[in-house]
Order: C-alpha cells, then structure tokens, then sequence
C-alpha cells in the first residue's frame, strides 16, 4: 500500500550534518548526557523501578494464567507447567537481559532511546542505500506498533489488577468494567496537570510492589521446593519435543512475560543506562522470576481451581485486600509510564517530519515531562473502547502479543544495521547472535499470529493505520516542498532586484521557510501586494537534527547577503523545544539583537488542492490535506507571539 518512497527525504531532516553526527553509544557512561538525568546511581535505578518496569512488572497478573487458561489452553500437568515456566524465565534472560540491556541498550542517540532514535542514529549510514529506505520504513513500522501498545496496556493492565475484586469477591465481578473505566478516564484527565509530583511515588510504591511479589513467591515455592528446577532449559526442550504443536501455541502467552522490553531501551534517555540495568538485574528481574516459581507451585499443589488466578491466589486471606490494592497502584503507574512513551514518541515523530504538529504542553521545567492534548484524548477513547468491546483482560492479552512481538523483531532488523555499518562487529559473532533474536522473536510473532481472530487483528489494524498516516505526512511534505522548490529564486538575484524596487520601512521581518534554498512564498507575496521590505529581513529556516539535543555553539549559523537581508538557520535536537524567539536571542551575527516588539514573522500558509498528478494516489492526497488543516500552526509550535504574526496562504498541486 505505500511504496519505500514514502520516507527518501528522511535523510534532509537532518539539517547540516557537521557536527551533529549522532553517537553510537560509545562515550555514554549511563550517568548523564545532554537530556540532563542526574543523580546517584541508587537513586536513578529507583526511579527506573517506577517508570520503566511497570509494564513488565504487572505481567504476572495474567501471563501464567492466559498460557493455561487462555485461547489455546494447555494441560495443567508438571511437563506443561514446568516448560512454561523454563520458556518464560529463558525469554527473559535472552530478549530482555541479552538483547535489550546489554545490547541494544549500548546503541543510545547521544543518551537517548526507542525506535526513533535509533533509526535517527542510523539513518546517516543507510541515507542513498536501497534497502536503507526499507529500514526506515521498518523502524516507522515499529513506531505505529508502538502506539497500538499505548493503547492496550492501560487497558489489560488495570482491567487484569481490577480483576482481583471478582476473585476474592465473586459477587463484585459485574462492578470490575465500570470501575476500570473509571480509574482510567481519571488516569487520562490528570495528565494535562503532569506528573512530577506524582511520579516521585512511582519508585517506593513499585519498590513495595517488586518486594511484596517476592515474598509472595518466596512463600509459595517453600511448599513445592522442587517447582525451582522448573529454570532449567531442559524443561522447555522437553515441553516441546512431546507435545511440539501445543508448545508452539502456549508461546502466544507466554511472551507476555517479556512484554515492557521495549520500555527499557525507550525510557533509557530518562534515567541512563547503566540505572535500568542495575533495577533489572538486582532487583525486578529476580523478583518477577520468584513469583512466577511461585505461581507454578501453585498450580502444582492446587491443580485447576488456581487457575482463576495464581497471583492473586498466592496471597494469604489476610493481605487478600492489600494486594489487589498494591497491585491495581502498579497497573496505573504502568498505565502511566506507556502513556508518557507516548508522548515522547509523539515528539519525536513531529520533529523528525513523521507526524504534523500539535500542540505541545510542558508541565514542567524536567526534560520530557510534555502533554499533548489530541494524543491524550485519542489515547483514552481508544483504551475506553477496547474495555469494553473485549470486557476481560484474557480476551485484551490476544491483541497485546502482536504488537509487542511485531516491534521486536523490527528491532532485530534495526540491530543489525548497528551491529554491521557501525560497530563493525564480526560478521560470525554477529549472524550468530542476530539468528538467535530472529529465531525466537520470529516464533513468538507467528505464535500470536494464531491470535489474530481472538483480537490479535487489533493492533494489526491500529498499527496500519497509524504506518499509513504516518509515511502519508513524510511522503505528503516531501512532494509539497520538491513542488514549492520548482519555481524558487535565488535569493541573491532576488536580493539585489528587491531592495531597489520596495519601499523600506523600520524594524525587522522574519519570513519562516521549511528549507535552505529560494525565497519563501510568502516573502513573494508580501513584496507582490505590499510593495515594502523591512530595514532588515531574515529568511528563518528551523531544522531538526538526528541527535536529542544541539550544543548551544552549533544552535545557529546566519549568511548576511547585504542591504539587510539574512538567511538564518536554527537548529534543535528532536527532543529539544522549539522555541524559536528565545533562541533568535541568543543570536549574535545578524545585525542588531532581535526585539521581539520590533519583530514581525511571516508565515506562509498552503491549501492543498489534490490533483492526478503523479507522486501520490488521490486518496492519499486527500488524507494529507485533511491532515495539513488539522496540524497545529507554526505561530504555536514555534512559540511565536501570537501579536507579531501575519500569515499569507496560498494553494497548492501536489
């Protein structure tokens, strides 16, 4: 449906390459990087127990249950049970332990994380290469999965907690969809208000959480000592050699031990490498290990009445209450955590040309803690919705498995671009690895392929939806500045015709133009009906680089073409605000310094007319004009004041 060159000028939303080559990871020590995380290693690895594993963490709400109990049930025998568990604990230790925090974790982008940015970091390396736009339509692929795990995470997270009040309570299971559309509608109303304040608890009460499900499995195993063997590999070979169809069938759920994976390398510009890696291995990981060994001697002592729930059936009568508590507070932290993600995405894919702008609020002074308010509202219908179509978190956990699935082992595509084009590893060691990640990701994603007419189809959907509107926007400002670039003029013959032909008149005129090249169109138009230019004109170019952050030295660089014009370039990192008065303050080569009340910016506003011209079909066409009318106007997205604004619109063929 949308052919690879959707995305080619991904390589021009760079800006000038000197100087902001992107790191591979090489220099960064895990304590700190132009995003600004600091602090002690102690207390940053807390901080990453509170945001980054609540996904993770509250999979042992269903995980176990949904492989015995779930679309493709199993026999709840030793040879089952334990090769489940053997599966499982192997899962992690490979795609979480191997492949994301030692792996994948080293390839940061100048500090930061996620799919974003480390196809920004590889882009340089694939830019001309005819399968480098296959990755970047492989990595945008991933960022549309992304989104659909935005959605269902709130939703089976919460609902699988809330699930605990018809455990312990049969009667109250009618209240359990009422109540988990409630707690989430609130979730998505707090946002606007951020979550500074509140995210200073996330740590100690996930820290409780990790510790309380340790007890819990500790406890449990002391009755069954010998379900601790169920670690070894041998278990799951064995599951698999005897009964090969059914074992392929129970990895569907069984991935949902590692769902959250993603969330490290993600959130690592947050908190820093070596804090998520020291949470994992110290603390979460041993503690989601016992309580799944937990739950499996569980199962063995009490056979199948424990399947209604082995997590919350670990709890003895008295603490029966604190748990779901406990429990339904970690489903909103990892609700929580995967709604920020997704603001942060949403950032990146504005400044990286995937996605129009929005309006972006900051709610606080701290690197990424933004709101904005189309996806938050878009978020939470959507979350609402799957609720109460699925009604339980069994039926949800069919349409988590694709979503997670499908963007790891887009990873591994992106992985191995890192590993060859820029860290020259050997090429035994490398394929080596790479077929190992591709052997089980790929096993997992065709396990949960067989979920599709249960809801696996769910994010299938979302995620093509999203990839469609996504590469439509890239392709869409692609035709649209190569079309605006036809009928260009120098701007020095425009310069030396222009100043003897227009009336002068005091203060300074910003025209805002999307490239380095010409003379904007509104420019044009203001000289064709005003027949004046400003004692100083400046041609304002705004370009993103492929790195988070720029270095302050490197922000601007300005071309005087005498009689007062200037072509100026500013230039941001994808995680930085664009706020473009404050930095022309900074700017020292141009003349006089800017005074914003004896400043006017020009914007030029295009109406985009479809046509059957060649470059993209008709409704593809149509769907970037209704997406151009809806993006968020330059005047806010740049910070402009909203006084000293004058747009001049004209229409447009693509």
């Amino acid at each position: 449906m949308v052919d690879a060159q959707t995305v080619t000028d991904v390589a021009h939303k760079a800006g000038t390459p000197a100087g902001n080559a992107p790191s591979s990871g090489a220099h960064s020590d895990g304590h700190g990087h132009h995003g600004g995380h600091s602090g002690s290693l102690l207390k940053l690895s807390v901080g990453a127990i509170g945001v980054v594993f609540g996904d993770i963490g509250t999979s042992p709400l269903y995980a176990l249950r949904d492989t015995f109990a779930g679309h493709h049930k199993l026999p709840l025998d030793q040879l089952h049970v334990y090769g489940i568990i053997s599966l499982m604990f192997w899962s992690m230790m490979i795609i979480v332990t191997l492949k994301y925090v030692t792996v994948i974790m080293r390839a940061d982008n100048k500090g930061e994380g996620g799919s974003l940015a480390l196809l920004a970091l590889i882009n340089q390396h694939t830019s001309g290469r005819r399968w480098g736009k296959g990755i970047i339509l492989l990595g945008v692929f991933a960022t549309a999965l992304f989104y659909g795990d935005s959605m269902i995470t709130p939703a089976v997270s919460v609902m699988g907690a809330i699930e605990g009040l018809a455990v312990y309570e049969p009667s109250m299971g009618r209240a359990v969809v009422p109540l988990v559309v409630v707690i989430l509608i609130g979730l998505f109303l707090i946002q606007s208000r951020g979550t500074e304040k509140v995210a200073t608890f996330f740590g100690p009460i996930m820290l409780l959480y990790f510790a309380t499900i340790s007890v819990l499995g500790v406890m449990s195993i002391a009755l069954f000592p010998h379900v601790v063997t169920a670690l070894s590999p041998h278990h799951a070979v064995a599951m698999f050699v005897a009964d090969p169809f059914r074992g392929f069938l129970a990895m569907g759920a069984a991935v949902l031990a590692v769902t959250g994976a993603e969330a490290l390398y993600a959130d690592m510009g947050h908190f820093g490498r070596n804090p998520i890696r020291m949470s994992w291995l110290v603390f979460v990981l041993p503690a989601l290990v016992l309580n799944y060994l937990g739950q499996a001697s569980l199962l063995m002592r009490m056979g199948e009445p424990a399947l209604e729930s082995p997590f919350y059936f670990l709890a003895p009568q008295w603490f029966q209450w604190p748990l779901l508590a406990l429990a339904s507070a970690a489903a909103v932290i990892a609700s929580q955590a995967v709604i920020s993600g997704a603001f942060s995405v949403t950032q990146q894919a504005i400044q990286l040309g995937f996605i129009p702008r929005m309006t972006i609020k900051h709610t606080s002074t701290a690197a990424g803690q933004i709101y904005i308010p189309v996806i938050n509202f878009a978020l939470m219908i959507a979350v609402i919705l799957l609720v109460l179509v699925f009604q339980h978190s069994s039926n949800l956990t069919a349409a988590y498995g694709i979503a997670v699935t499908g963007a790891m082992l887009i990873d591994n595509f992106l992985l191995a671009v890192v590993l060859f084009k820029l860290w020259s590893w050997r090429p035994p060691f490398a394929l080596g690895l790479l077929l190992l990640f591709f052997l089980i990701d790929a096993g997992y994603l065709g396990a949960n392929m067989t979920k599709i007419p249960d809801g696996g189809w769910v994010p299938l959907l979302m995620g093509i939806a999203i990839f469609t509107l996504l590469t439509t926007w890239s392709r869409g400002r692609a035709l649209m500045r190569q079309n605006m670039a036809e009928g260009t003029i120098p701007l020095e013959v425009f310069t030396k015709s222009a100043h003897n032909s227009a009336a002068r008149v005091p203060g300074t005129a910003v025209f805002m133009a999307s490239t380095s090249d010409g003379v904007p169109s509104a420019l044009l138009h203001n000289i064709k009906h005003n027949k004046v230019l400003h004692d100083r004109v400046v041609i304002l170019t705004v370009q993103i680089a492929d790195v988070p952050y720029v270095d302050a030295g490197e922000r601007f660089s300005v071309k005087d073409y005498g009689n007062g014009f200037y072509r100026l370039s500013l230039r941001f990192g994808f995680l930085e605000e664009t706020d473009v008065p404050a930095a022309l303050r900074t700017v020292t080569m141009c003349g006089e310094p800017f005074d914003m009340m004896k400043t006017s910016f020009f914007l030029s506003r295009q109406t985009l007319i479809p046509s059957d011209k060649p470059g993209m079909a008709l409704w593809r066409e149509k769907l970037f004009a209704w997406m151009l009318r809806n993006a968020a106007s330059a005047m806010e997205f740049f910070r402009l004041p909203t006084n000293r604004v004058v747009e001049l619109g004209s229409q447009l063929k693509i």
